[in-house]
């Protein structure tokens, strides 16, 4: 596809007609967050927070537009359009609907299956769960795991403290992964302001280049609606007490409190929020309390009908203690145990990490026409952490600065033609990671074609990579995957190749970590990996929907940490390692519109076998609401168990102990006009367990929510 033919079709069309409208359901109730678009264009939008919409610019004529929603049936109208015209949509409940619109696989929106799997988390699962933390909401996903803030999507990432991540972390789009240690701030974001989250499983370096080696979380945050709107959000509640006296650590209970409250004013041209949110945290072990502000502010502006420029930002600040590991026998006051999980080590006494981190984002879209469309970003990630210590006081100033230039083109409505190129520039100053420089230059292009009832898509990205503006290192990322309708289901199948490149704490960390030295390795190479998926969504019985998929990933190069000597330790290009599994999701509706439940499973086997990767992974989701969608209450639960790790890291110089995951959630919401009251008891069975070494996992915690809207 040549630079000739997008030109071609980006001449401007004459100025276009507008269509509006809104999505409700059966009983007029709008549906939010809906998408309305024509199909095989570059024209597409989503509905606000009452459920209206509007789309241009659009060539006069007969229009066919097609709207969407989960859980709904999707519907198809066609209008003729002269300057202006208006089609309303009425979609009926059909829980088991998966995701309508892909934004995370291809960058280009798209109605239909994905030949990759991709997974959502909802605004309103969100809401339901009354999860406090962005971190919380991906982990309730099937197939992802949180291991203490480090996220594994298939088992990709395993746990390496403060360093590195193998999923990519996006924010409407642009990447967020720290500039120095490649981790994931998972509150940048306030909670309160996520849309919905995309995940895509699997190797997703031929249009995202490097971190994306096990997959991207794309996080989608609201929309500015026109009119006056506002949000107040109050949290607060308790931790369990120790299970036994014998544990006990303080005589009060822990609390937990925090306040979000958004503002924003818009009309069709211009609109901007501002948030501001505050939360503290007892915390439920010793030396585990925590405060944190943010401050979050989004603009939309229509320069033209088809011009418009996004602009977004954050500042949060952590300041918190840091129960580093529990206290074994003999290092606290350890009333005879053995260990004891909820005290801290008292030579570990007095620690605390001060963390800010902060983004600007700009991105501009223009629709030359309906067939064509481009987009540019630019963005500023900035990330600072300084960890005081008995021993040592380490501290990293970071900064990630990213542009991104693409154009998409549909010569027809059966084909699609992305192509772009995008720079990285990250730098750092520390005391434990030096004074460094990384560089990234990338071209990607990626081709979507029907064929019949298929749809067959291909493309790849040239990475190039420099530390310090050294000598150049070439990474090339190529993915090809299907779709085709089977059996009344689709079928889907992708095999790609996935990267992700040193970061330059894994480069030149130089510390010391539970009594080993940590030494520097500037030789490291990217770790690459290829990854096949075959998958199949279909109905069962008319009343289930299964989602599975067999993957397989052969991956070279993984860095881990290797113990070269009886007391150091270095980050090593060691492994060559094969993940395979099954991801399956079943979902049901047994009383439709009332109730809806979902489980899922997930098989892993890791040769040979990897640190922190459970071999079974269940989770179980059930929700009733007596009154049906939107009724004005409603009770729900969420199971996971995750079978034992096999392995872990420095098994042998560490407390080995840990156990399976049985963590039982249990929740139930009110609504009462404009205030959506939610209790939401996590851990409910008070359970005791660790996902990572001498670290224990929350115990029970009982929170209460409740929401204002305007």
């Amino acid at each position: 596809m040549s630079l000739a033919l997008l030109g071609l079709l980006a001449v401007q069309a004459a100025s276009g007609g507008v269509v509006r409208g809104e999505v409700h359901d059966p009983r007029g109730a709008p549906i939010r967050g809906a998408v309305v678009g024509v199909p095989g264009t570059t024209l597409y939008t989503f509905t606000d927070a009452v459920g209206r919409y509007r789309l241009a610019p659009l060539a006069a004529g007969e229009i066919r537009l097609r709207a969407a929603a989960i859980g709904y049936s999707p519907a198809s109208t066609t209008v003729t359009l002269a300057d202006s015209a208006r089609a309303d949509f009425t979609l009926d409940p059909s829980p088991l609907e998966l995701t309508p619109l892909d934004v995370v696989s291809t960058k280009v929106p798209h109605f239909g299956e994905s030949p990759t799997s991709v997974a959502q988390v909802t605004e309103q699962e969100i809401a339901r769960r009354a999860v406090n933390t962005v971190d919380e909401a991906v982990d309730k996903a099937a197939g992802v795991q949180i291991l203490n803030g480090q996220i594994n999507i298939r088992g990709s990432t395993g746990y390496v403290q403060g360093l590195n991540s193998r999923v990519l972390l996006l924010v409407d789009g642009v990447p967020m992964n720290q500039g120095d240690r490649g981790g994931i701030n998972w509150d940048l974001l306030p909670v309160d302001q996520i849309e919905r989250v995309d995940i895509l499983k699997g190797a997703g370096s031929s249009l995202y280049g490097s971190a994306a080696l096990g997959g991207v979380v794309n996080l989608t945050t609201r929309d500015v609606p026109s009119g006056v709107h506002g949000r107040l959000r109050v949290t607060g509640g308790a931790y369990a007490d120790p299970p036994h006296p014998e544990w006990a650590f303080r005589n009060t209970t822990g609390l937990h409190d925090g306040v979000d409250l958004s503002g924003s004013y818009g009309t069709e041209t211009a609109a901007g929020r501002l948030a501001i949110g505050a939360r503290h945290s007892d915390g439920y072990r010793e030396q585990d309390a925590r405060d944190h502000w943010q401050l979050a502010a989004k603009g939309r502006w229509q320069a033209s009908p088809r011009t418009r420029l996004d602009v977004s930002g954050a500042w949060a600040v952590d300041q918190y203690q840091v129960p580093l590991t529990w206290c074994s026998r003999s290092e606290c006051d350890d009333r005879g145990q053995i260990y004891q999980p909820f005290k801290v080590d008292t030579s570990e006494r007095g620690a605390r990490t001060d963390s800010r981190k902060g983004y600007l984002s700009a991105q501009l879209r223009t629709v030359a026409s309906e067939r064509f469309a481009w987009q540019a970003r630019g963005s500023w990630l900035r990330t600072h952490f300084a960890d005081y210590r008995r021993t040592a006081n380490e501290a990293s100033v970071a900064n990630r600065f990213g542009v991104e230039v693409r154009a998409e083109a549909h010569p027809d409505a059966a084909r699609t033609v992305l192509v772009g190129g995008e720079g990285t520039f990250s730098d750092v100053v520390s005391d434990i990671f030096g004074t460094h420089s990384q560089s990234e230059f990338a071209a990607y292009g990626e081709s979507e074609q029907r064929i019949g009832p298929g749809r067959l898509t291909a493309g790849a990205r040239l990475d190039y990579l420099a530390v310090d503006a050294g000598s150049l290192t070439a990474v090339v990322s190529p993915r090809v995957g299907a779709t085709v309708p089977l059996g009344g289901g689709t079928l889907r199948a992708s095999v790609g190749r996935g990267f992700r490149a040193p970061t330059m704490a894994e480069r030149f960390v130089h510390t010391v970590a539970a009594g080993f030295e940590v030494i520097p390795n500037p030789t490291l190479r990217p770790e690459t990996g290829w990854s096949l998926e075959l998958g199949h969504t279909t109905p069962v019985l008319g009343a289930l929907r299964l989602d599975a998929a067999l993957f397989w990933t052969e991956a070279r190069d993984l860095i881990e940490p290797s113990l070269i000597s009886a007391d150091t330790i270095q980050l090593q290009n060691v492994r060559r390692a094969r993940i395979a599994g099954l991801d399956a999701t079943l979902l049901a509706a047994p009383i439709p519109d009332h109730l809806t439940a979902a489980l899922a499973y997930q098989y892993l086997d890791t040769r040979p076998v990897l640190a922190f990767r459970p071999r079974h992974l269940v989770t179980v989701a059930a929700d009733y609401v007596p009154g049906g969608r939107g009724g004005a209450w409603g009770v729900g639960a969420d199971f996971r168990y995750a079978s034992r790790p096999e392995r872990i890291e420095l098994e042998g110089f560490i407390d080995p102990r840990r156990v399976s995951v049985r963590v039982l959630d249990v929740r139930a919401s009110w609504t009462i006009r404009q205030v959506e009251v939610r209790l939401l008891i996590a851990n409910a069975l008070n359970y005791i367990y660790n996902l990572v070494p001498e670290t224990l996992a929350p115990v029970r915690t009982i929170s209460v929510t409740a929401v204002w809207s305007y």
